[in-house]
């Protein structure tokens, strides 16, 4: 596959479609090819960012289940939230209302979930644990 026939969030290296805003992240394309969405140097620090931000997510606003971060990160006025919901929990095997703690192996599997949907296809396992490591 060409590199302009994959998908936007694989393109600008963001697997979960993060919004361009006054938040700078490690690893960001200052400023973003890309007029809605940020762009990073690699998809690692693409990651990275995803679980900077549910991390904040989880530690700041106390959204700690999938259905609510996701309710945070893709709300119904722009999505399908309880499909991308289902489509998470189920990914993750982790219930949508069930506590998680945000520790690697459940957070890895969660991102994994966010970027398959996001993108469309399953993402590579070792990015996105790259992105959790530079945590």
């Amino acid at each position: 596959m060409k590199k302009n026939e994959l998908p936007r969030g694989l393109r600008y290296k963001n697997p979960l479609n993060i919004r361009r805003s006054s938040d700078v992240f490690q690893g960001e394309v200052n400023p973003s090819r890309d007029k809605e969405f940020k762009q990073f140097k690699t998809i690692a620090y693409g990651y990275r960012a995803g679980f900077k931000i549910l991390s904040n997510y989880y530690r700041i606003y106390k959204l700690t289940t999938i259905r609510k971060m996701i309710s945070r990160w893709a709300p119904e006025n722009e999505n399908n939230t309880s499909a991308y919901v289902s489509l998470v929990s189920s990914y993750a095997g982790i219930g949508p209302d069930d506590q998680i703690s945000f520790d690697r192996e459940q957070m890895i599997r969660v991102v994994a979930g966010m970027s398959k949907v996001e993108n469309g296809r399953e993402a590579d396992m070792p990015d996105v644990i790259a992105g959790w490591n530079l945590l």
